[in-house]
């Protein structure tokens, strides 16, 4: 340990400072969320329930466990995050499951089709800003890891 170091869980505070994963991976996410956060916030929209939005989009009808696999969240988040597009109108809930009663599938409405299209140019500039920020080396990083993330079971 170097000298005038406190020992923190078997290391130095200096060593999680410099080399911890989960603090670099979270301050490239507030970077790399900034420019989406400014671009959508004219539709009334951020970028996590953009996000979920486009998923609502392209995966459904869906239910609200499959969306919190698919995109890593859970329960709680997921309804405070889908919350607002419910309010919106952007995002409906169907018919509950005749198999189990509970499950209503998410589909996406009009309205939030048309948040779509008219977000659709701002979210393409805030993609561009992202890449000029970490390149296109960096990006394919990005999606190489996000393709090993393991499947979150049921």
């Amino acid at each position: 340990m170097t000298p005038g170091k406190r020992s923190l869980y078997g290391t130095t505070g200096a060593d999680i400072f410099q080399h911890c994963v989960m603090t670099r991976a979270r301050q490239i996410s507030r970077v790399l969320t900034a420019p989406y956060e400014q671009a959508l916030r004219p539709f009334g929209i951020n970028a996590t329930q953009f996000t979920l939005l486009v998923l609502v989009h392209e995966l459904g009808p869906i239910s609200r466990a499959d969306l919190g696999r698919r995109n890593h969240h859970d329960r709680s988040t997921l309804t405070r995050n889908l919350q607002p597009l419910l309010t919106e109108g952007w995002i409906a809930e169907g018919v509950a499951d005749a198999a189990d009663g509970r499950s209503r599938p998410l589909s996406v409405t009009r309205a939030g089709k048309k948040v779509l299209k008219d977000a659709g140019p701002a979210w393409a500039e805030a993609q561009a800003m992202a890449t000029a920020l970490i390149g296109d080396d960096g990006v394919a990083a990005i999606m190489g890891i996000a393709k090993r993330l393991p499947k979150r079971a049921g």
